[in-house]
């Protein structure tokens, strides 16, 4: 199958259950957010497509902290919207033997604030007390890598959270197939309605992010929030 353009150029054309209530809407379980800093109804990512891979770093050791930061049993979520746009990459990247895995979505304030506490630098991570924090306080912005047909990881430009050079966008490393994963899934997320970040590979926002803000946050939101 011939490969995209862009996936061939650098030029692109978990919540505490005291936090959660649930409700059923369209027969799908939505949980609404009952923290002030965010804004639901969320949904499970994998409740919309189960076959997206969720490896939930933040659950874990495996990450530039070295602990968990989520309960045990933490899941991906999003809102609705962004969940469903994250199903259309997904078809996307499929048509060429990878898909999506998500390293973090909704992530809640209090997380944000222990991130921002270890590392202090506005390139790579938000103070959450500035405008409207992190945008993965409200569910539209996400943390994802690729994974093969067999949803087995794959080379990318870095792991997550490495905040150097070499996790900047577009890929300007040596490797041809490292920089055509990072292509394909910049393309495959663009197709589905998300823009990245400079900074970080991994990062995606929901295109029209603003308008799931509270009109006061979104006049004077900026996008570049990690």
């Amino acid at each position: 199958m011939r490969l995209p353009d862009p996936w061939l150029s650098n030029q692109t054309p978990k919540m505490r259950p005291d936090k959660m209530s649930v409700l059923l809407v369209a027969g799908m379980a939505v949980l609404v957010s009952t923290d002030a800093n965010a804004s639901g109804p969320f949904v499970d990512v994998r409740s919309v497509d189960p076959t997206i891979t969720v490896e939930l770093r933040y659950a874990g050791s495996n990450n530039f902290l070295g602990h968990s930061l989520y309960p045990v049993g933490t899941r991906a979520l999003a809102r609705p919207e962004v969940a469903s746009a994250l199903a259309v990459a997904q078809s996307v990247l499929r048509r060429y033997q990878y898909g999506l895995k998500i390293w973090d979505a909704y992530r809640p304030a209090a997380v944000q604030a222990k991130l921002w506490q270890a590392l202090r630098n506005s390139d790579y991570v938000t103070n959450p007390e500035i405008g409207v924090g992190s945008l993965h306080s409200w569910g539209i912005a996400v943390d994802a890598t690729l994974v093969d047909s067999r949803n087995r990881d794959v080379r990318m430009p870095t792991d997550f959270d490495e905040f150097i050079p070499a996790a900047m966008e577009p890929y300007m490393g040596s490797s041809f197939e490292i920089g055509g994963r990072a292509r394909l899934l910049k393309y495959a997320m663009n197709k589905a309605g998300f823009r990245g970040l400079r900074t970080e590979w991994w990062h995606f926002t929901i295109a029209d992010w603003q308008k799931y803000l509270p009109p006061e946050k979104a006049k004077s939101a900026e996008q570049v929030s990690h």
